[in-house]
């Protein structure tokens, strides 16, 4: 058991009804339904159980409640009721608090309390039971082959989940509780020998100095908090559903995030090229995940490159060989093509909102409607060129290969800048421009690791990994970016 120090005054050397009126006063006993009170008399001592309705298992609850009152036939009146109380619980997580401020946080996310006549303490007994749906595989990070459990909205699911894969005494969660009316749980996990104890440091002293009202939004308060990041749309950390993603993380000497309430788990710290690996290249050969890898290379520089440089030799066609001299606008319009070009993209933003928004079952026919009849209706009245919905749909497709939503949203906000960079400067316009671009992205650097890594600062070996999916047995070592304790991936006994 882990008796926990008070931070405050021992005010639960108040008696019962002192504690039943200040429940009642301030955390809304008897005008919330969900709040409620059982109270006991236990060897000739008052006993009394607070809980909340929803968050507690009821049949845990139950059984307590039935050994406690069993004490009565059994045992004979004693000045040890509390000592005697805590021993016959029947459960294995039992802590001891005291103050009533320890006491109301721990009721509230869904524990018992137990507090007994002449005793100054409380008993914590985690019962919880959250409402939630069972593991499945995320829609975003979906696999061929593989494992079809992700992480859910309940923290405890989720760490046990991470320890089901690694079974090492040295994984280490550490709880905090953030938010001065949500007391949302949050933990950091690592591996003790492997992660980088000043990044350790970093994270934890960020997440404690977090002083807000709430962390209803989870995931991305915390990390607005922790990255400080602004206005820059390029992602900072990593978001994963994937146990095995966070799991592999973790032996890389990563550090993970878990917040309560949220299905993604936060990476730290991440590059950008973390932001373009997804789980099926480890699902397949080394030979068929090198290619896999190369695919979504090709698809990512496509979304952010294709229609700058198509623009630009629309409008400086000596640049194009003769050979490709058929590429541009058969056909003059009343509407710049640079207009064309960003209302098109803009349009299948659109589409890609109302789908969010649309119910499944009618999102399919939502984009067949807009495909089929938009589309080519635009095309027939001349608002656009049939090259445009043919450039714009390259575009569109590289923007959905790219594994990390909040990199593809990033890409299409800077090929719709470099497109106007084109259209203002033509070629220097697009040399500057990606220039621009290339210096933004190196200057970055989350929590100390060089965004560009391992390109800017150039590292052979890491580059090898990034452009080649490595056999496993060949992967000896672990990134150097996170500065792991233990760079050997084997572990040592």
């Amino acid at each position: 058991m882990r008796r926990r120090n008070s931070k405050t005054s021992d005010v639960l050397d108040q008696g019962l009804d002192e504690i039943e009126q200040f429940f009642k006063n301030r955390v809304g006993l008897g005008t919330s339904f969900d709040l409620g009170i059982r109270k006991l008399i236990v060897l000739e001592k008052k006993v009394q159980i607070y809980y909340v309705n929803g968050l507690c298992d009821s049949l845990y609850t139950i059984e307590i409640i039935k050994e406690l009152v069993n004490l009565n036939d059994h045992e004979p009146p004693t000045k040890h009721i509390g000592s005697l109380i805590e021993n016959r619980l029947v459960h294995s997580s039992v802590e001891v608090v005291q103050t009533i401020d320890e006491m109301v946080d721990q009721v509230l996310a869904g524990l018992i309390a137990i507090v007994i006549e002449g005793e100054h303490t409380a008993l914590i007994i985690d019962v919880r039971s959250y409402p939630g749906r069972q593991p499945e595989e995320p829609d975003t990070e979906k696999v061929i082959r593989g494992s079809r459990d992700g992480f859910v909205e309940n923290i405890i699911v989720n760490t046990a989940l991470t320890r089901r894969r690694i079974r090492d005494e040295r994984l280490r969660f550490e709880m905090f509780k953030i938010g001065e009316r949500s007391k949302t749980d949050v933990a950091i996990g690592y591996i003790k020998d492997v992660a980088n104890p000043d990044l350790i440091d970093t994270i934890r002293n960020e997440i404690s100095n977090i002083d807000v009202d709430g962390i209803t939004m989870a995931d991305k308060t915390v990390e607005e908090f922790i990255m400080k990041q602004g206005y820059n749309p390029y992602p900072l950390v990593r978001y994963t559903e994937r146990v095995d993603v966070g799991s592999i993380h973790l032996l890389e000497g990563h550090v993970l995030i878990y917040i309560d309430t949220s299905p993604s788990v936060i990476v730290t710290p991440t590059t950008f090229f973390h932001h373009i690996q997804h789980a099926e290249e480890y699902r397949q050969s080394p030979g068929v995940g090198t290619f896999v890898r190369w695919t979504r290379f090709l698809g990512i520089w496509a979304s952010l490159f294709v229609l700058p440089l198509w623009y630009l030799f629309v409008i400086e066609p000596s640049l194009l060989p003769a050979t490709l001299s058929f590429i541009g606008p058969n056909e003059s319009s009343e509407i710049p093509i640079i207009i064309q070009l960003l209302i098109a993209d803009l349009g299948v933003e659109f589409l890609r909102i109302a789908a969010i928004h649309t119910p499944t079952p009618l999102s399919t026919a939502m984009g067949l409607i807009a495909a089929v009849l938009i589309g080519q209706i635009a095309v027939d009245v001349g608002l656009f060129g049939p090259e445009i919905i043919l450039y714009i749909s390259i575009a569109a497709v590289g923007t959905f290969s790219t594994p990390s939503y909040e990199l593809s949203v990033a890409n299409k906000m800077i090929r719709m800048l470099l497109l106007i960079c084109v259209a203002l400067f033509k070629a220097p316009g697009l040399i500057i421009g990606t220039t621009v671009y290339i210096l933004f992205l190196a200057q970055l650097k989350p929590l100390n690791a060089p965004y560009l890594w391992p390109v800017l600062p150039f590292n052979p070996s890491a580059f090898t990994h990034i452009i080649l999916r490595r056999p496993v047995p060949g992967s000896i070592f672990r990134p150097s970016i996170v500065h792991p304790r233990n760079k050997v991936r084997q572990s040592t006994k």
